[in-house]
């Protein structure tokens, strides 16, 4: 990649994420509160390969829910969790993530063979 593509690669997500941030901060305050706690949630357990799209996706959720006038609870259902789990899903996994398992997976095996027993 050349030094231009690279410098407009980053301007273009940081633009992309300023415009998420004005979206999200445009919603009613229940709908913001609810956008605040599911990206804190996202950023803590591992973002995606493509997160802009992702919180793009998740913006425009909840701005058709505020428009249509759909409670918080409605959107997301009895458990966030598993809704943000589910949502987080349709966009796969962060390949650094299946990295890590793998990695993780082989260095088990490694130590459980070094110690004589099965894998």
């Amino acid at each position: 990649m050349t030094l231009s593509k690279f410098v407009s690669w980053v301007i273009g997500e940081k633009t992309r994420w300023w415009r998420y941030k004005a979206r999200r901060k445009q919603l009613p305050p229940s709908h913001r509160a609810a956008m605040e706690a599911l990206e804190r949630y996202l950023m803590y357990v591992g973002l995606v390969d493509d997160p802009s799209a992702m919180f793009e996706d998740l913006v425009e959720l909840f701005e058709q829910s505020a428009a249509d006038g759909v409670p918080v609870r409605e959107v997301v259902g009895e458990d966030p969790v598993e809704f943000v789990d589910a949502f987080m899903r349709s966009y796969g996994e962060g390949s650094w993530r299946i990295r890590e398992r793998e990695r993780l997976i082989s260095a088990i095996d490694r130590a459980a063979e070094a110690s004589g027993a099965a894998p």
